[in-house]
């Protein structure tokens, strides 16, 4: 793959924010067109989570910030305002590419201090994203984190996650991997998720964990109100799930946090402005879906995930290692979204 890249300037008055997060180059290439990858050097790995946040782990690791999945509904997009950029189409294509990451994790894992707590990576932005096909990070990651005697988890739409499957079948610590599938049906994938493998790309990504000998977890998330939330629909992808080998599954309605919000909603109004009405009662003002519409969904799917065997609860002999209330945890990250780079 060609690059072409220049050190930037810190006078050029190219993205602010990130004038004091160790910009190094900016680099563009014709096999990401449209996308400008912006490589720093991070100065930390390890991002702490607030003790007083409600997520089951303490640590995560971000190895990049922006994400080409390009999902019009990513809770994360308002984090790249915190660069000067915006949640929109900035979010999708002015990548942050922790260059060094690996590097400085393993010292940080190394120090006598650190205790070896649970670590996280997909809490903001998918570590396999195309991006890591050429950047190659996650190898070094898992490294650090395995050699440390740190256990960890991995959530992802890609399918890059593949390639490290025997490296992640050999590591000595608890480790748990899921797999987010929310949209069954090709077209509609594509329009919400234009950057990401599809459903079946990722059905078999399923099916190679297991063959690795690894457990896996799939989180059917979101659930899109009107769009993706009928019996049929979530009967039918229960029943994939289950054919390819998951042994649980968790559904997670949509949640529009600012950034997100307004993104979502105009490809709402573009694409289906027969539902705008309806999102509007179902989200007001507010961020989370409301109460009555959360519990009618949970109602829903309940027996359709007992139907199909996907509703087990974590046990010590059936080699899941997930931290408990992931569900809850990837939902709450959305509120401590300064704290996960």
């Amino acid at each position: 793959m060609r690059w072409d890249g220049q050190k930037l300037e810190q006078d050029a008055g190219v993205l602010p924010g990130l004038e004091l997060a160790g910009l190094v180059r900016t680099v563009r290439t014709p096999d990401f067109a449209g996308v400008t990858f912006h490589e720093v050097r991070a100065r930390t790995a390890l991002s702490h989570v607030p003790a007083a946040s409600q997520v089951p782990f303490r640590w995560t690791v971000n190895p990049m910030r922006g994400c080409l999945h390009r999902c019009v509904y990513c809770f994360a997009r308002g984090t790249h305002r915190y660069l000067d950029l915006d949640a929109g189409r900035d979010f999708d294509t002015q990548i942050v590419v922790k260059t060094n990451v690996a590097d400085v994790l393993h010292a940080e894992v190394q120090r006598p201090s650190w205790a070896r707590e649970h670590v996280a990576l997909g809490t903001n932005t998918d570590p396999y994203q195309r991006a890591e096909g050429r950047y190659r990070l996650m190898p070094g990651v898992i490294d650090a984190l395995a050699g440390s005697g740190t256990p960890f988890s991995i959530l992802t739409k890609g399918t890059l996650l593949r390639r490290d499957l025997p490296l992640l079948a050999d590591v000595d610590v608890p480790v748990s991997l899921a797999v987010s599938i929310a949209v069954l049906d090709d077209e509609l994938q594509q329009r919400l998720e234009p950057g990401t493998p599809t459903a079946r790309a990722r059905l078999d990504l399923v099916r190679a964990i297991r063959d690795a000998g690894l457990p896996v977890h799939v989180m059917v998330a979101p659930v899109l109100p009107w769009l993706t939330d009928s019996t049929d629909h979530l009967d039918r992808l229960f029943a994939e799930v289950a054919a390819a080998g998951a042994q649980r599954a968790t559904i997670l309605p949509l949640h529009l946090r600012p950034g997100a919000r307004e993104w979502f909603l105009a490809w709402l109004e573009r694409e289906r402005p027969d539902l705008v009405a309806g999102y509007g009662r179902v989200y007001g003002r507010g961020s989370y879906a409301h109460r009555e519409y959360r519990a009618w969904l949970t109602s829903r799917a309940r027996p359709l995930l007992a139907r199909h065997g996907l509703d087990r609860s974590e046990r010590p002999d059936d080699g899941l290692r997930w931290r408990r209330r992931e569900a809850e945890a990837h939902d709450v990250a959305a509120e401590v979204q300064p704290s996960l780079f």
